[in-house]
């Protein structure tokens, strides 16, 4: 029998899609900082949840020349709040990637995408996965069915539950 997943959150969240990608491969010294802050600034992020960091997934792209971050937030709000401030990882990692993109123009594209999604604006489903993925990864996971038995079901029943503000899915070490 298959099991039918949908995430837990019901309210407000934000998407954000960062990634770089090698555009000059013999030039290490240009690209190969802009790869190796995002570690840092995530593992800060997963230290503090209270900055407003759900989950995030890396991904490699298929020419292996790039990644792609995605990452699930509490609002757009909060990912401001952390990319602006000066006592953070992300700053001081923003202003060196822009003084080694003019020391060597075109050595490396560093790209982002933002989405502040409403309730009611995002459903999901997962066949069959014991380990939750995406958003239920980071908000939780529940039986599809509580929500509908179709995507447009589970987006008015996303809906009708109100906007409260998405919160982090405790690991196992805060359950215990």
């Amino acid at each position: 029998m298959t099991t039918l997943t949908t995430h837990r959150l019901e309210g407000d969240l934000a998407v954000f899609l960062i990634g770089a990608r090698v555009l000059k491969p013999w030039r290490p010294d240009a690209w190969f900082p802009a790869f190796a802050a995002m570690g840092p600034m995530l593992a800060e992020l997963a230290r503090e949840p209270e900055a407003g960091l759900l989950h995030a997934r890396t991904a490699i792209d298929a020419d292996l020349r790039g990644v792609t971050v995605v990452q699930y937030w509490r609002s757009i709000e909060d990912i401001y709040r952390y990319a602006n401030d000066r006592e953070r990882q992300h700053r001081p990692a923003w202003l060196a990637f822009y003084r080694r993109a003019r020391r060597v123009p075109g050595a490396v594209q560093v790209w982002h995408e933002s989405y502040a999604v409403p309730a009611g604006g995002h459903e999901s489903l997962y066949s069959d996965a014991p380990r939750p993925f995406g958003l239920a990864r980071a908000t939780g996971s529940i039986a599809a069915a509580r929500r509908g038995r179709t995507a447009r079901e589970r987006l008015r029943s996303s809906v009708a539950a109100g906007s409260a503000p998405a919160q982090r899915d405790p690991s196992p070490a805060e359950r215990s």
